[in-house]
């Protein structure tokens, strides 16, 4: 039940801040957008209509082309903010909150940032935007174009579609906020799941393994290894370690050996089991 709970309380935060983002810094400032509510800011401009009764329309039309070319799963993870998000907007609009900020390029960075974060956390629930992505994966299985470049190639279009209603400055500014839309998102979806794996070469693996597992509690693998040049069999350790605990392996393998040889490289998200065995 509380996994649930979590569940639907990441759901309706991340439609909450992305409805944030465009009633409060998109909007009032004309900035471009993709994506469903990018087609909704194309009609509105056309229509006296306000913003969330189109984007409620859109994306209901939108959730039942998925529900009737992509199937159930797709419909129960898309049916949530198919409705959360036009809602939240519609509360938001109520509010006196068009006036956060005078400077465009501030409102590009915010709004960039809680579109990612809010875009982040409805992935990380296990949700879907719906939108856009249901032309895109329709688009996929009869074209089997990529979806990531059909997405690319509606989004261009939406894009395209809002020239004649905003300046050269509105259209740059909306890019940089798609950027940092994809940036943030990537970084929230795998957020507080990334870890450094570290691979140890050194000839006293034996010492460094017992104090990785003793002193560092932390887990670790042995493997062996072949060299390449002199054919030696040997050992090496693979252990996979929060970010805090870096620096203390680090000295601890460099006072037992050295010359010990040490790769380190970032894991973007392990299961949680193998974090609570190796954290």
């Amino acid at each position: 039940m509380s996994h649930k709970l979590i569940k639907i309380a990441s759901l309706g935060l991340g439609n909450l801040l992305v409805a944030l983002a465009v009633t409060c810094f998109i909007v009032p400032h004309g900035l471009v957008l993709g994506g469903s509510t990018g087609i909704a800011l194309i009609a509105t401009h056309l229509t006296p209509l306000p913003l969330s009764l189109v984007v409620l329309v859109i994306n209901v039309t939108l959730f039942l082309l998925g529900a009737a070319f992509l199937g159930r799963s797709f419909a129960a993870s898309t049916i949530f903010s198919t409705i959360a998000y036009p809602l939240a907007m519609s509360v938001l609009e109520t509010l006196p909150l068009d006036q956060l900020t005078s400077d465009p390029m501030l409102a590009a960075v915010c709004a960039g940032t809680l579109m990612g974060a809010g875009a982040g956390l409805i992935l990380r629930a296990g949700g879907s935007t719906g939108g856009s992505d249901v032309i895109a994966l329709v688009a996929h299985r009869h074209t089997h174009v990529s979806v990531s470049a059909l997405l690319w190639a509606i989004d261009a279009c939406v894009i395209a579609g809002q020239i004649p209603f905003s300046n050269f400055e509105q259209v740059l500014l909306g890019v940089l906020s798609l950027t940092l839309l994809t940036i943030v998102m990537n970084r929230v979806m795998v957020m507080g799941r990334s870890q450094v794996q570290l691979l140890i070469f050194s000839s006293e693996h034996e010492r460094i393994r017992e104090n990785i597992l003793g002193e560092q509690d932390a887990g670790v693998t042995v493997i062996p290894v072949e060299q390449g040049y002199t054919r030696l069999e040997g050992r090496a350790l693979l252990s996979v370690i929060p970010r805090r605990k870096l620096w203390a392996i680090r000295e601890m393998i460099t006072s037992v050996d050295p010359a010990a040889f040490l790769v380190i490289s970032e894991v973007s998200e392990m299961s949680e089991r193998q974090l609570k065995r190796r954290a």
